[in-house]
């Protein structure tokens, strides 16, 4: 998938009109990524209410997995991985196909009792350690007014409305959330268009998940974490800014779809094969707001609108050795890799900068 048909799928790129990055070269081939490269295979959502999420997902496209037990039961794996005890658990397995290689890909919901949890929802979109990923959806003014009529939209946006892309009239983007809060970037789909006033051509948008984000403080940090530990290739490597750079932005754009004024951001997408078909690279959006940092807000894993990102990995052992030595904190019980049903191993931690919850499965 190219840069520039990847960036109309990101509001973190919401500068996708501007020349800058229209000129962009092609993303790098997976056969050119390292072999040992996580692959992204998962998003994960701590929720407060099963029944009402699930539903509410199904709105936007997904699939809910039946031969999931989404029964109260205590799950020991789960507890382990989660770094908790005697907590008991509801899961849902929701799945929407991948708009770069049109395979499913797996959005977990978990709803947990037995344990004091708190809601941190509430906070803007530009909140250091808040996540999100992005959907591209066949009608997305449909969409929403379907979800506004059902009293299920909650809209991010200037005045809850879709915004056009610069020199177009139809609403096509907009940050929503979820039940809890947790933040979906909705993206209309489109066909290729071709060159025209001044505009470049752009590539067709097909529907499907897009890629998933992370607001960040510190993009050193964070690109050593996982572009440099997870082996995520960065492909803002451009002529014009340099390999570890990327051009701040602001203006009306990239603040209406957010709800934001005055923000100024910049972005660094590291591009993972997909897990489901590792030739298909998908972004993980790393935004840098310069003007919204703050210290992080203490949160945990259990706590409602929580997300984290999932990624298959080779030799666990070895890269969970590294990622503590990076300055990421194991969470999982134990301080190392939980067995799971399946019989593969899994390990929960947080990244070395915003503490963004990261699952590393082998």
């Amino acid at each position: 998938m190219s840069p520039t048909k990847s960036r109309l799928a990101s509001l973190a790129l919401l500068a996708i009109a501007s020349a800058t990055f229209a000129a962009t070269p092609p993303a790098p081939s997976a056969t050119a990524s390292s072999p040992n490269a996580a692959r992204i295979t998962l998003v994960g959502r701590m929720i407060a209410d099963l029944d009402k999420s699930v539903p509410f997902y199904e709105a936007l496209g997904f699939t809910r997995d039946p031969g999931v037990d989404s029964a109260w039961r205590q799950d020991d794996q789960l507890n382990r991985l989660l770094g908790v005890r005697n907590v008991t658990s509801r899961t849902a397995r929701l799945t929407v196909n991948s708009n770069i290689s049109g395979k499913p890909f797996t959005v977990y919901l978990h709803q947990l009792r037995g344990i004091p949890r708190k809601t941190v929802g509430g906070y803007p979109p530009w909140e250091p350690g808040a996540s999100h990923f992005g959907l591209v959806v066949p009608d997305a003014p449909l969409l929403w007014s379907q979800l506004q009529a059902r009293g299920w939209l909650r809209a991010r946006s200037w005045n809850s409305k879709l915004i056009p892309f610069p020199g177009e009239t139809q609403g096509s983007l907009a940050y929503m959330t979820d039940p809890d809060g947790l933040d979906i970037e909705i993206i209309n789909q489109h066909p290729a268009t071709p060159a025209a006033n001044g505009r470049p051509a752009r590539p067709a948008l097909p529907p499907g998940l897009s890629h998933a984000g992370l607001v960040i403080l510190d993009s050193d940090k964070e690109r050593a974490f996982y572009g440099d530990l997870l082996g995520g290739q960065l492909i803002e490597a451009r002529k014009t800014h340099g390999p570890a750079q990327s051009p701040w932005m602001k203006g009306d754009f990239t603040d209406s779809a957010v709800g934001g004024h005055g923000n100024i951001l910049r972005f660094f997408n590291e591009s993972f094969p997909e897990a489901a078909d590792p030739k298909s690279l998908m972004h993980f959006e790393l935004v840098e707001f310069q003007n919204r940092k703050k210290p992080v807000t203490a949160y945990r894993i259990t706590d409602i609108t929580v997300g984290y990102v999932g990624f298959e990995v080779h030799d666990l052992d070895t890269l969970l050795t590294k990622a503590k030595t990076a300055g990421a904190r194991v969470i999982s019980s134990g301080g190392g890799p939980v067995e799971l049903k399946d019989g593969r191993r899994a390990v929960l931690l947080r990244d070395p900068d915003v503490g963004g919850f990261v699952e590393l499965l082998e």
